[in-house]
């Protein structure tokens, strides 16, 4: 067998299908709309949650004691080519925990948008892990600029990654 070839069997085929709404057509609500009520209208689904939502496949939002917690269950296309979660996904859901809790401290008509966010992973999310859940707080809030960090842990409470994240604060347009 040469160094291309595989005994395994050929990988199996998957799709899915999913819609989201337009952001652009929710400005008018979010320039309404104190950040508070924003994030708690996405978590009761008065207010349609952004495309990544749908395309990741998050859980509920919610605003539990001041932090942004969000839900998910790993998914075959989350994975990366070795079979544990991708990196991105995990990045991805940090910063989403920690905007969402930045936006949750803003009036109407501001909004926010992420400068850096610093990732530390610890260890994998593998297939059969069980539902992760990312939560995000606050711990500094500006005029132009807040600091929030953010962990994520798995079904047993095991601590997978963290991360700190900057945003600039800013009027939405």
């Amino acid at each position: 067998m040469t160094q291309t070839q595989s005994s395994a069997a050929p990988p199996l085929e998957s799709s899915r299908t999913y819609g989201w709404t337009e952001p652009a057509a929710l400005l008018p609500v979010l320039a309404t709309t104190s950040g508070t009520d924003y994030v708690a209208g996405i978590g009761d689904a008065t207010i349609p949650p952004p495309p990544i939502a749908s395309t990741l496949g998050f859980g509920p939002l919610s605003l539990v004691d001041g932090a942004a917690v969000l839900e998910l269950e790993p998914q075959s296309f989350h994975d990366n080519p070795i079979g544990s979660m991708h990196g991105g996904v995990i990045a991805t859901l940090l910063d989403t925990v920690t905007g969402c809790a930045v936006h949750a401290t803003l009036p109407a008509g501001v909004g926010y948008t992420s400068l850096d966010l610093s990732v530390r992973f610890i260890r994998a999310v593998r297939p059969g892990s069980g539902t992760v859940t990312a939560t995000g707080r606050v711990v500094h809030r500006g005029s132009r600029t807040a600091v929030a960090e953010a962990s994520l842990v798995d079904a047993s409470g095991r601590l997978i990654a963290t991360a700190t994240s900057t945003c600039l604060v800013m009027e939405t347009p």
